[in-house]
């Protein structure tokens, strides 16, 4: 039994700017779980079209239940080859990853084709596709869902890592992430409370003066 994920995502910037942002897309904020990145073949073939075999590693924590059927010593990192196809002619893009370690407890396969929107020529479009398998006895059930879940907490994540880049790349201001907004919201809170304090110590030490002026004015 293998789960199966279809799914299709929009990125409003053009092919070519989203072919630029594939090979520049990490890192960002959103891919912190990506740890490594290695080009381990490229070539040209006769009809122009781009062929590369990429090696990722990613962190891979297992949910609790799974790490008891492991050992402790057990890598928590996945290696990922990732190949593509680009056609620049064509202006389509297709990508095939696959995990090559971990096998036994899952194994997760993606297929992407990036293309020009058929309703916006400056927009490009993506097709994605995804099986989930694991050959673990009695819990293969579980660990499918999990893995499922997992991939499409981190296809959220990938788009908004590409959104960013994109952003980079064209010279607007990138989307700040949840970490930032909340960093300047505490960061803005200090001030405000600090120039709260400034204030009510202003306002204290005048009315001090006063009342000891009029104190004064009583005695002469």
């Amino acid at each position: 039994m293998v789960k199966y994920f279809l799914g299709q995502s929009v990125l409003r910037s053009s092919w070519d700017q989203v072919f630029a942002a594939f090979w520049q897309r990490y890192p960002n904020p959103y891919s912190k779980h990506v740890l490594t990145e290695d080009i381990v073949h490229r070539e040209v073939t006769p009809d122009q079209k781009l062929l590369s075999r990429r090696l990722l590693t990613k962190t891979n924590r297992m949910p609790r239940w799974a790490e008891r059927l492991f050992p402790a010593n057990v890598a928590h990192s996945v290696y990922i080859l990732e190949d593509s196809i680009v056609d620049p002619q064509n202006q389509t893009m297709t990508t095939f990853t696959w995990n090559i370690n971990h096998a036994r407890l899952m194994v997760v396969e993606e297929r992407c084709v990036y293309c020009v929107n058929s309703d916006n020529s400056g927009w490009t479009e993506i097709h994605r596709e995804a099986w989930v398998s694991s050959s673990l006895f009695g819990v293969s059930r579980a660990v499918q869902e999990f893995g499922l879940a997992r991939f499409k907490s981190n296809v959220t994540k990938t788009m908004k890592g590409f959104e960013y880049i994109l952003a980079k790349l064209q010279g607007e201001a990138p989307s700040k992430t949840l970490v930032e907004t909340a960093k300047e919201a505490k960061e803005k809170a200090k001030e405000t409370a600090l120039a709260a304090t400034e204030k009510a110590k202003d306002l204290a030490s005048k009315a001090a003066t006063k009342k000891q002026q009029q104190q004064q004015q009583q005695f002469v």
